[in-house]
């Protein structure tokens, strides 16, 4: 059973890894303003296109950043439940020996 934990710890660590390295992006005004974070929610990159930077006023560009964040947020969510669904699925169908299966 140990053996199974230990496999389980390593295939966690494993999603964690590919997680990392899955890029997710959030765009609003037609890719103005772009996001791109990590399947984890590590924000990476903020592109904003200078001249919305130049003429946007400071509480729409605030409001505008928000909206891309949380888009590039929702997006890292659903990588990340596709991911740890997968992960789940594999183990439990490792784990029939566990039950006396």
């Amino acid at each position: 059973m140990l053996d199974k934990l230990m496999a389980a710890q390593q295939k966690a660590d494993e999603v964690k890894k590919r997680l990392d390295a899955i890029s997710v992006y959030g765009e609003v005004e037609g890719g103005k303003i772009r996001i791109t974070a990590t399947a984890n929610k590590v924000i990476t990159a903020i592109d904003i296109d200078d001249e919305l930077h130049q003429n946007a006023e400071k509480e729409e560009l605030e409001e505008l950043l928000l909206t891309a964040i949380n888009k590039a947020l929702v997006q890292a969510d659903q990588v990340n439940a596709a991911e740890m669904q997968s992960m789940a699925k594999d183990m439990l169908g490792g784990m029939g020996g566990l039950f006396g299966n």
